[in-house]
Formats: structure tokens, sequence, C-alpha cells
């Protein structure tokens, strides 16, 4: 089929007659710079602790184990939430994150783990999945708060000291030893699972 000049393509192609170039550049950049802010604020809106919990799946089990654990109070008033353990910082992983996450609306709408007794079925495949992410990723999101270079080894308790040691001559992650750090373990683990490291340090 040939291209008279009179196609969509062309017309798409022609300058306009009506708007100038730059009238027409403007609008583009003032379009693009809101659809990006809306775009952003909603990917942050999806970040916060009130949008986490707002179903009782989350809610009713593991927001009530987190509120157990160092990351929710401890002496320093730092707070961890949900999004600084789950969800990368930089805008490529984060995407990244974000889609692999829209799954678990699947999840809610079938009702998956809609009860506690499927949570407490599906949570070692939930917990497996999610620790083999953070293994992958060199437990990142663990890094942007705690780091092998920040630490002084020598002022922890003597066991977090030789474990991180240990740890470190190993080439480890954070998520190789500290499973159990925000949330109950599975109960159904496997024996060579068992981790002696998941005790806050």
């Amino acid at each position: 089929m040939s291209d008279n000049g009179s196609g969509f393509w062309a017309k798409l192609k022609r300058p306009s007659i009506k708007y100038s170039l730059l009238t027409l550049l403007s609008v583009g950049f003032v379009s693009g710079v809101f659809f990006w802010g809306g775009f952003n604020t909603a990917m942050e809106a999806t970040n916060t602790l009130e949008f986490c919990i707002g179903c009782h799946e989350m809610k009713d089990n593991v927001y009530q184990e987190y509120k157990k654990t160092i990351h929710y109070s401890n002496r320093t008033g730092v707070r961890a939430y949900c999004s600084d353990c789950h969800v990368p910082k930089d805008w490529t992983h984060k995407m990244m994150r974000k889609i692999q996450a829209s799954r678990e609306l699947y999840g809610k709408v079938m009702g998956t783990i809609d009860t506690r007794e499927k949570f407490e079925a599906k949570r070692l495949e939930l917990a497996t999945s999610e620790w083999a992410r953070m293994k992958a990723s060199d437990s990142r999101e663990c890094r942007n708060c705690h780091s092998f270079t920040a630490m002084d080894i020598e002022k922890q308790k003597a066991r977090a000291s030789k474990m991180h040691k240990i740890g470190q001559e190993d080439k480890q992650t954070c998520i190789d030893c500290h499973k159990g750090i925000a949330h109950s373990k599975p109960q159904n683990m496997p024996e060579d699972e068992e981790e002696e490291g998941d005790a806050t340090f």
C-alpha cells in the first residue's frame, strides 16, 4: 500500500498549521511533568505503611509480628517501614519490584491468604520467595541502613562480632543469617534452613 502523503503517519510528521513548534513542545513538556509527577506520587503512595497494611491479610499477620521487633521500636527511635526492606530505592529496581508485586493483586482477588490458616499454610512459600529475592540483590535494602564497612564490629556483642567476621570472610549477605529479623519464621522450615543468626544485633 503506497503512502501518497495524506495518510495518518504523514499527517503526524507534518508540522501543525495552527500551532507553533514552541507551543507544541511547551505543551508536551508541561504534560510530561504533570504525568511524571502524578505517576511518581502514585508510586510513592504505595510505599507508605498505611498502604502496606491497608488489607487485613498484612495488618492481621506480618504487621503484628513486625511491631514486636527492633525494626519497629528501638533505643534510637529510627523505624524501618515495609518499603524500606521490600522496595528498592533506585528507580529501575523499584519499577521491577512494583511489577513483580502486582501479582499480589491476583492473590488478593482470589483470597489465597485471606484467613490466618491460609496465610500460615503459604508462609514458607512466601518467605522463601522473598528471601531468594533479597539474596539475589545481595540484601540491597538491608544495606541501605546496615553495611559491613560502616560497622564497628569490635563494639558489637561477642557473638554478633564473631558471626559478622565469619560472614565477611565467607562473602555472605544479610539474609543468609537474619531470616527471622522482622517477621516470624515459618514453622515448617526444613532443618537445614534453621540459622543461629536470627537474633537482633
